[in-house]
């Protein structure tokens, strides 16, 4: 990690305006304070996967973080918004500066990449599901007068927390530690979400939702009982991919 920030802080350096990615469905856990600590250029905060987030919950980060643009890569929503806030931004810093550099900065998975390519029309940053795919800088142009640095994803000095990790896909759900805990947390944080996805009720003791859908998907140990902990990767999957919602 210490060697991608070698690379954060280059990018920092170099780059001309800096986005911070964030997740719209974890938006205070995808903050990376250090990265805000330490940008010295101006700071665009990008709230991706926008189309994944409670529409409502989301208007009081408009006040709070400016600039911030809503962007969702998938359905490429707030595309063309960003580009102009970064040209925006560019100008009022610099005037007469005719191409600009963008550091694409955040966690890892947060959906740097994803963005590039959705800003980018086609694909042109590589990604992936796990964490830790971008080793180095991808450069990637953009339009004529934007290029971004799309940088590996990095998380905080002295920042242990394994279960916010997992949330926000910077442990992937094949490392992840004790993968039952870390759903049950979701289902607290997120009530009803995982229940609905996988259409099964709601109960008090969310261990027993976690069985009832091992059940209806046929995840099971030899001897036909429920398998807890595949299971449970399953839904850490499948809501590290978007495919559960929060909203």
């Amino acid at each position: 990690m210490a060697g991608f920030w070698n690379v954060v802080n280059k990018v920092m350096w170099e780059a001309d305006v800096l986005l911070l990615v964030l997740d719209a469905r974890l938006i205070e856990e995808t903050m990376n304070e250090e990265i805000v600590r330490k940008a010295k250029k101006p700071l665009i905060y990008v709230i991706t996967k926008s189309d994944l987030a409670n529409k409502d919950g989301l208007e009081k980060y408009k006040k709070r973080l400016r600039p911030c643009v809503f962007v969702s890569a998938k359905e490429h929503h707030g595309t063309t918004m960003l580009k102009d806030r970064i040209l925006i931004e560019a100008k009022k810093a610099y005037k007469d500066i005719k191409k600009v550099k963008v550091g694409v900065l955040g966690y890892p998975n947060v959906g740097k990449s994803s963005l590039i390519n959705a800003l980018k029309g086609r694909h042109a940053a590589s990604t992936s599901i796990l964490s830790g795919h971008t080793k180095g800088v991808q450069r990637v142009k953009a339009t004529n007068r934007i290029m971004f640095l799309d940088t590996p994803g990095v998380i905080p000095y002295k920042e242990k927390e394994p279960i916010k990790h997992a949330f926000i896909g910077t442990t992937d759900f094949t490392k992840a530690k004790e993968p039952d805990l870390i759903v049950i947390g979701l289902m607290d944080r997120f009530p009803g979400r995982v229940e609905m996805f996988y259409g099964v009720g709601i109960e008090e003791d969310k261990e027993e939702t976690i069985e009832k859908i091992a059940l209806k998907r046929n995840i099971l140990k030899k001897k036909a009982e429920a398998d807890i902990e595949r299971t449970a990767r399953m839904i850490l999957k499948e809501w590290q991919n978007g495919k559960i919602v929060a909203s």
